[in-house]
Formats: C-alpha cells, structure tokens, sequence
C-alpha cells in the first residue's frame, strides 16, 4: 500500500490545472477498476464507441461538443479511459466531466465483480462530493461526509481514512483539503498516483454513456 496524503494531491487546488474545469465547472467522476480494459470498461457500461482523445484538454472539448449539442438536457455524456499500473497489476482510470458512470450501482457493481473498484465524483462547484469502494460486486464503503458513511464494511478504512486526512467520527480538519484526501484514500486502494501529467498526457479510449432514464432510481 502506498503512503500517499492529502498533501500529495495538493495540485487539484491550482488555478492553472486542467482539473480545475472539473473541480468548479463541469463536476467530474474518477473511476478505477482492476484487470480490465478500458474496451471492457466501456462495453460494461453501455457506451458508445467513439475516438480517440489525447490529452484531458481534447477530451473536455469533445465532452463540452456533446453536451452542447443537445436542445435541451444532454442525452449522454463522454467517457475516456486508459491502462495505468497500480497495485496488484493493470487498471484502467475512467474520467468523465457531468457524467455518473462512477456512481450508478449497476455499473459499479459489474464492473468490480471478481475485482476492486473505486470512485470519487464531485458535482461542480456546489458541494457534493462522494466516494464509493466496491470489491467483487458489493458496495463495501461510500460516504460524501467522512464520519457518515455507508456500505457493507462502512469501518474498515477508518484507520487508512484517518492516515490521509480524513476524520470518520467527528469535526473535519480546516487545515485539510477533503477533496485531495480523497484522491490520496483512492490511491491507497489501488496503488494508482494520479498527477497532472498522468491526466494531461493520456490517450483516452473514449465512449458516450446514455444518461438514465427519468425515474430510474424510484
């Protein structure tokens, strides 16, 4: 496991990253999932195959095209994904910009099932921020509040949650950024170093997820 802190994912916060379209714009949902493919991972979640994006800035432009050229409510939204190393072997990092592919269950639940998944999402700039654990299939721990958790095993990451910055009884530390313990909680889990760099030099495999039916979580 790896030793990461808040304080390693501190470049989300710069006012010249590219994620900060995502952190205060667009919202974002980060997706990592275990032995399987970013062809996999799109076919699981009912994508549309599309092109190829190089670099994050191409794939805010091509999400921004797609959004925009609905009338009204956007229909669907864009997905990228690649292979990156991390513990236990191969994983692909999913990104996408206004979209839930991380934070529908359905999905999520498929793709951990034999394998580990997590996700982080934020809505923008209102503040809405959750995570979700999945491990072969179940929902182990998600919270968008720390110390209000749910999930099978709501308590096991305490320990690890307390290491990167996050409190998971109580008051939340002024002198932390939740949002980058998050990062840093999510890479203890995976073994997966998300950086600027990583972001902005991949080659995203890309997909155009349909958005849920109204009504589809009633």
């Amino acid at each position: 496991m790896t030793r990461a802190t808040a304080a390693d994912y501190g470049w989300i916060r710069s006012s010249s990253s590219l994620f900060k379209h995502a952190m205060e714009e667009a919202g974002y949902t980060l997706t990592l999932v275990r032995d399987l493919s970013p062809a996999q991972l799109l076919e699981v979640a009912g994508a549309e195959p599309r092109d190829v994006c190089e670099g994050v800035g191409e794939l805010i432009e091509e999400n921004t095209e797609i959004v925009f050229g609905y009338e009204d409510w956007p229909e669907s939204f864009l997905v990228g994904a690649f292979t990156v190393p991390g513990e236990g072997g191969d994983w692909t990092l999913a990104l996408e910009f206004g979209g839930d592919l991380g934070t529908r269950p359905s999905i999520m639940e498929a793709l951990s099932a034999g394998t580990r998944a997590v996700s982080h999402s934020s809505n923008g700039g209102k503040p809405m921020d959750f995570f979700h654990w999945y491990e072969d299939g179940e929902l182990r721990t998600t919270f968008e509040w720390p110390a209000d958790r749910t999930g099978s095993t709501p308590d096991e990451l305490n320990a690890v949650m307390r290491e990167v910055g996050l409190n998971p009884t109580g008051d939340e530390d002024p002198d932390v950024d939740r949002k980058a313990a998050v990062f840093a909680l999510t890479e203890r889990l995976t073994g997966v170093r998300v950086t600027e760099e990583l972001l902005v030099n991949a080659e995203y495999q890309t997909g155009e997820v349909p958005e849920e039916p109204a009504g589809e979580w009633l």
